[in-house]
């Protein structure tokens, strides 16, 4: 079941007797030998400020939150949201937002790669209403990215091409996970944040209904001090499919368009087991054609499973389940298929466009249905 356990100091909604000013949001999975640092890190730059740090734990195996309510029983500035059952850097960084009354919002990683002390040039730039958004930047004059090898850098600029398709606004660095906003630029794009992957930032971006003001100030990326970096071949899944769901996702869900992409792959692979046991084992058309079928479908399932629904990704028991439902959601689909195309051209419609309108009824059905029953979120 899905729930989140929120823990804090009594006193921590309120620092100071001026009141909360600044929350610094902090996503953590694995991070425990950098919490304590961190929060010497933000104390030391923070003077004068009343400030907060919120660390949104994914139910780190290695006890991060366990550590951060300890430091929270001694230090009333810190706070822990301990997610359960649930995934994601995006949707940590805006629950843990949403969690706080402070005016000024925060976001930086555990991992102490980004430079605490421009927290308080930020929050000065926001002070005098000069943005709505200040980014630590690696691509304006004076920022680097130190350490980085060549290919990470061309990744990394590539990436940064691809995300200008959909930011709405001039920006050097949208790959950035180091930024300061004023709390009406979160509600102001909250009910169109996608939530997915790793960069809220440009999420944040291609949703906010207005232009925004945008500052970029210049920092070194620095090396992780300790644990293991969290991107990864999903990071990227999650990248691409978060620029679909800005690009598209008014008009199509990003999942479907992946989901019919699998389905295209899967032709493909039903072609080609029909072949080779039709024209090079010279078993009946009707044999080839049910193995070809059966085994396009647990090819389709088994992508979708890791590609489209990674995040509900089923393993173990409920793998052999969801891939019954599927077959079993997809033989419907079948009929659908046939049975439209069908009632098309007795009605003297083109062939081509009734083969084309059940393919795409039996595609949405597909769709629809394996998304409530093969993969309907527990």
């Amino acid at each position: 079941m899905h729930r989140v356990l929120a823990e804090q100091d009594l006193a921590a909604a309120a620092p100071g007797a001026t009141g909360l000013e600044l929350t610094v949001v902090v996503p953590t999975f694995n991070e425990a030998p950098n919490v304590e640092e961190l929060v010497r890190r933000l104390g030391d730059v923070l003077g004068g400020v009343e400030w907060e740090v919120v660390f949104v734990d994914d139910d780190s195996p290695d006890g991060t939150a366990d550590l951060v309510r300890r430091l929270a029983r001694e230090n009333r500035r810190v706070r822990v949201l301990h997610r359960i059952g649930r995934r994601g850097l995006s949707s940590a960084c805006i629950e843990g937002m949403l969690s706080s009354a402070a005016p000024y919002l925060a976001v930086m990683d555990a991992d102490l790669q980004h430079d605490e002390a421009l927290l308080p040039q930020m929050l000065r730039v926001l002070r005098e209403d000069a943005a709505d958004l200040v980014v630590g930047s690696r691509y304006v004059a004076e920022g680097s990215v130190a350490g980085w090898d060549e290919r990470r850098q061309l990744i990394s600029r590539f990436a940064t091409r691809l995300s200008h398709l959909v930011a709405r606004a001039p920006i050097a660095d949208p790959m950035s996970g180091f930024f300061m906003l004023r709390r009406d630029v979160l509600h102001d794009a909250v009910h169109r944040l996608s939530a997915i992957g790793f960069k809220i930032l440009l999420d944040i971006m291609a949703s906010t209904p207005r232009p925004l003001r945008l500052r970029e100030l210049p920092y070194t990326f620095r090396d992780r001090r300790a644990g293991e970096s969290k991107l990864d071949n999903r990071a990227v899944q999650d990248f691409l499919l978060l620029l679909l769901d800005k690009a598209i996702g008014r008009y199509v869900p990003p999942r479907f368009v992946l989901f019919t992409l699998v389905g295209g792959l899967g032709t493909f692979v039903h072609l080609a087991v029909l072949t080779a046991l039709f024209q090079g084992l010279g078993t009946s058309f009707v044999t080839g054609q049910a193995a070809a079928t059966l085994t396009a479908m647990v090819f389709n399932f088994s992508v979708n499973n890791v590609l489209t629904y990674r995040d509900q990704q089923l393993k173990g028991r409920a793998w052999f389940t969801g891939l019954l439902s599927f077959i079993l959601a997809c033989s419907v689909g079948a009929l659908a298929n046939v049975g439209v195309a069908a009632q098309l051209f007795a009605q003297e419609t083109n062939w081509i466009l009734s083969a084309v309108a059940g393919v795409i009824i039996g595609a949405v059905w597909n769709y629809a249905a394996t998304s409530f029953y093969t993969w309907r979120r527990r």
